[in-house]
């Protein structure tokens, strides 16, 4: 059952990365002006993504692992939650993210901030999936 702790310890440190992201760092960044916000966006969307995409395949992967060891279906549910943050990123907020990363800073206007609040409030999508994630694999992990 190690596998089914890993992956609820994944999908909880997925979720709370996200979380932070969303009542943390987006408040705090919407108090710069317009330039300052993309500058910051950039690279901090950058680095998030490194961190959090592996998180997301990681978490699946040992949920298809504590499934296989257990035969409980929701680690396997619990995995596809998580995992889903790949298709919801891509499909959903990507759009968004490549508007965003197209502009100059030196161009930044009221519509980056637009787009950036956009941006948080796709993102907050991704809080959910990890959130209901590790509400599954605790769950599971319980019964």
């Amino acid at each position: 059952m190690f596998a089914g702790q890993l992956a609820l310890t994944v999908a909880a440190l997925f979720a709370g990365a996200a979380f932070y992201v969303g009542f943390a760092e987006q408040p705090a960044r919407l108090h710069l002006d317009d330039r300052a916000l993309l500058t910051e966006w950039k690279p901090s969307y950058t680095r998030g993504f490194a961190m959090q995409a592996p998180m997301a395949i990681v978490g699946f992967l040992l949920g298809v692992l504590a499934w296989w060891q257990t035969g409980q279906w929701l680690w396997l549910i619990g995995g596809a939650v998580l995992v889903a943050n790949w298709p919801y990123t891509l499909l959903v907020i990507m759009p968004t993210n490549n508007k965003l990363m197209a502009m100059e800073p030196a161009n930044a206007g009221p519509k980056t901030r637009a787009l950036i609040e956009t941006w948080a409030r796709l993102h907050a999508g991704r809080t959910l999936l990890g959130v209901a994630a590790t509400l599954i694999f605790l769950w599971v992990s319980m019964t």
